[in-house]
């Protein structure tokens, strides 16, 4: 069946534990400015113009809708080895799963009915079906790589425009269920990693700053997210009435003043408390190598901690690639699924605990299940 590699229960169960074992692209940590931006994600949102929009379907129309996407998508030569999976018939885990990998959104996870995801094999792109919108297409590369990332986006665009028939209007651009997002339905959005921001109580008044142009800023995973191990996304708000280029453009002048703002606190930090930087980073990683029982939430702060040690050579030996992976890997989802069983949370603690003891042993091998 050329365009789609999964159908069916069982061989989405292999899929999934062969994508829990493996790390995406876009936490490889080798993009640029990779030491603060851990990851650019490019998002379209698109509606098929024969249906309402989703809050105003029936399950006909939901149905009927992911079968279209789905057909067009299997005429698609390019993509052979797509990922092809029906939310519906995943488990509650798995769909946890994937939200953690950045695959799909909480919204979608969450809600009912017919809705499905494409995923490219190597995870730069997937293509969510149902969620808010009927499409809605992400693009995910490592580091601050915003035109090679809109470049991608945009090819897939042009491969299902050509196939799909979306929802335009001539004065208003691509109509989309969010007004802020009508026109180009463009989300240009960059995750940072800034915790010498936060450790100098300066991340407020980079929150401030932003917010007077327009730009949102969103913790892990998303809009209604909190912020974990000093992770944030910054992305633009509205779409309509601006280009692609200028929404690139917005995203891509700013970013690089946090990158900045971000090393100049680092710097700080060596210089005026090295000693109180050293026990910070040194404290996070001993209590990760030896706890015996750890929550979610205190893993991230810590391997938070750790991130910026490596990042400033305070810890040797260490890969970004683990502690990226580690960052994930740690998370609910993720953890079941490597175990393959359902774990209450103690149970998620404990296990958690003898993960990061097993893959922060040997410092020089990356994470291997």
């Amino acid at each position: 069946m050329a365009g789609i590699r999964v159908e069916g229960f069982e061989e989405e169960n292999v899929i999934l534990d062969e994508l829990v074992r493996r790390a995406p692209e876009w936490l490889r940590g080798v993009g640029p400015e990779s030491d603060i931006v851990v990851s650019t994600r490019v998002r379209l949102a698109r509606n098929l113009a024969e249906f309402p929009f989703i809050r105003r379907c029936n399950e006909a129309d939901r149905t009927a809708i992911e079968k279209t996407v789905r057909d067009r998508i299997r005429e698609i030569a390019a993509w052979t080895d797509l990922l092809y999976l029906d939310l519906i018939s995943l488990s509650p885990i798995d769909r946890q799963f994937l939200v953690e990998r950045q695959l799909i959104s909480r919204e979608i996870a969450d809600a009912t009915g017919a809705r499905a995801v494409a995923i490219e094999p190597q995870e730069t792109f997937s293509v969510m079906i149902n969620e808010e919108d009927h499409l809605r297409i992400q693009v995910m590369h490592s580091g601050l790589d915003l035109n090679a990332a809109w470049a991608q986006i945009n090819g897939i665009d042009d491969l299902l425009e050509e196939r799909l028939n979306f929802a335009f209007h001539e004065r208003f651009g691509y109509l989309t269920a969010c007004p802020t997002n009508v026109g180009t339905g463009l989300r240009v959005s960059v995750m940072l990693h800034l915790p010498a921001l936060v450790i100098t109580h300066q991340i407020e008044k980079v929150f401030r700053g932003l917010q007077k142009i327009s730009l949102a800023v969103r913790g892990l995973y998303g809009e209604g997210s909190q912020a974990m191990g000093d992770f944030y996304q910054i992305s633009n708000q509205i779409t309509l009435g601006r280009s692609e280029s200028q929404l690139l453009e917005e995203v891509g002048d700013v970013v690089p003043a946090i990158i900045d703002y971000e090393r100049k606190a680092r710097e700080f930090l060596l210089k005026e408390s090295p000693k109180d930087l050293h026990d910070r980073v040194s404290r996070a990683s001993g209590i990760l190598r030896t706890a015996q029982t750890i929550s979610s939430e205190e893993t991230m702060l810590l391997l938070s901690s750790v991130r910026m040690g490596v990042n400033l050579g305070l810890l040797k030996d260490l890969p970004i690639a683990t502690i990226n992976q580690l960052f994930i890997h740690t998370q609910p989802g993720h953890l079941q699924k490597l175990c393959s069983s359902e774990l209450d949370t103690s149970e998620r603690n404990v296990e958690r605990a003898r993960y990061l003891q097993e893959h922060l042993r040997n410092d020089s091998e990356p994470p291997r299940t």
